[in-house]
């Protein structure tokens, strides 16, 4: 378990810039300036390492896009199956379950560019 959180730690402390694709924090909102965007509430189901992978990914895939992401994560297990989740990671954006498992950025991009109908 220590090992599980030091790897978390250290994917945490890389990269400060929004330019770089990098691991989100817990209320931090992705292109946060761009006020003139759609602003979605996500949470990422999963355990702390599978978190950080999708939200790097995640703001790796959608960060040119016209869209702000607001991150929060859940890692209880029985909150998850509360909400109907069966795979780890899982996003829900908005209350509603939008992409399970750690898919590649491009299904991540496609999937938000059908959402925002570009």
């Amino acid at each position: 378990m220590l090992k599980k959180k030091l790897v978390f730690d250290k994917m945490l402390q890389k990269g400060t810039d929004m330019d770089v694709c990098r691991v989100m924090r817990e209320g931090e909102i992705l292109n946060e300036g761009h006020i003139e965007y759609p602003l979605f509430n996500a949470v990422i189901y999963g355990s702390r390492v599978e978190c950080a992978k999708f939200s790097k990914r995640l703001s790796c895939a959608i960060k040119h896009l016209p869209v702000r992401v607001k991150f929060s994560f859940e890692y209880d297990t029985l909150k998850a199956i509360e909400k109907g989740i069966a795979k780890d990671p899982t996003l829900v954006l908005d209350g509603k379950i939008f992409i399970e498992g750690l898919v590649q950025s491009e299904e991540i991009t496609k999937k938000f560019e059908k959402l925002l109908k570009l």
